[in-house]
């Protein structure tokens, strides 16, 4: 599936799918840093999701039909290679890579851990080690600046984001929303069961790039102690709601 539609006169949406599908990850990671290495003038901002990707652009530089021509004939490299393309102007000079990250699994900074243990019938210790376990891959960045939205969960540990959002959650929280988990980046709300802190600073708008995360890369996280966290800079916030 390859469809394009218009969304506004200055943004066009692609949709590679009508379902979450982890098989979509690569092609959209590979599609993004096409656009990426195009360096046109016409094209704003791309912001990849699951399923699709929102292109934002300038109509007096590119018009719809010359974007929709952009756009196709890369498709048509995708879908006649599958996996790869041997066109090499389709290609950046970016490759996914592995991040691990350190994470402390705590009630301190872990508030739902011991919660979402017992309705989920498992020790605690069950629950740290099916989420380390897991390889992620990062399917979209959204919500707030450097949150990756990372798939999928082990199924026994997948549970709905809270109905009632905190106000508050602190800057490196772990939290578990249906079968996706994230790393808060800053300081925001937020209604995700959060089950542990990773202390290493994941958005930094000075730097660049301003977060280690780009769709299609694959993050890991390692359970460390508690005085290992704080040794490595993470805070333990005990006013939780």
């Amino acid at each position: 599936m390859f469809k394009v539609e218009a969304v506004s006169e200055c943004n066009a949406i692609v949709y590679f799918g009508d379902q979450i599908d982890l098989s979509l990850t690569p092609k959209i990671s590979r599609f993004v840093a096409y656009l990426d290495s195009l360096s046109h003038p016409a094209l704003i901002e791309v912001i990849p999701s699951y399923t699709s990707v929102l292109i934002q652009y300038r109509p007096d530089l590119l018009t719809y039909e010359q974007l929709v021509g952009v756009l196709t004939s890369f498709s048509a490299t995708l879908e006649q290679t599958g996996e790869a393309t041997g066109d090499e102007s389709a290609h950046s000079d970016y490759e996914p890579k592995l991040i691990s990250l350190p994470v402390y699994y705590g009630a301190e900074v872990g508030p739902d851990l011991a919660v979402l243990a017992q309705a989920k019938g498992l020790s605690v210790d069950e629950v740290i080690e099916r989420h380390s376990q897991q390889v992620y891959t990062v399917c979209a960045i959204g919500f707030a600046p450097g949150f990756a939205f990372l798939a999928s969960v082990d199924e026994s540990i997948a549970a709905p984001r809270h109905t009632e959002p905190r106000k508050w959650v602190p800057a490196g929280s772990v939290g578990i929303a249906s079968q996706q988990t994230a790393v808060y980046p800053n300081d925001s709300p937020g209604g995700w069961q959060i089950i542990g802190n990773c202390p290493q600073i994941l958005f930094q708008p000075d730097n660049s790039p301003m977060t280690p995360f780009q769709v299609g890369d694959q993050v890991t996280f390692t359970p460390i102690s508690k005085d290992a966290f704080l040794a490595q800079g993470g805070q333990i916030w005990s006013q939780w709601k």
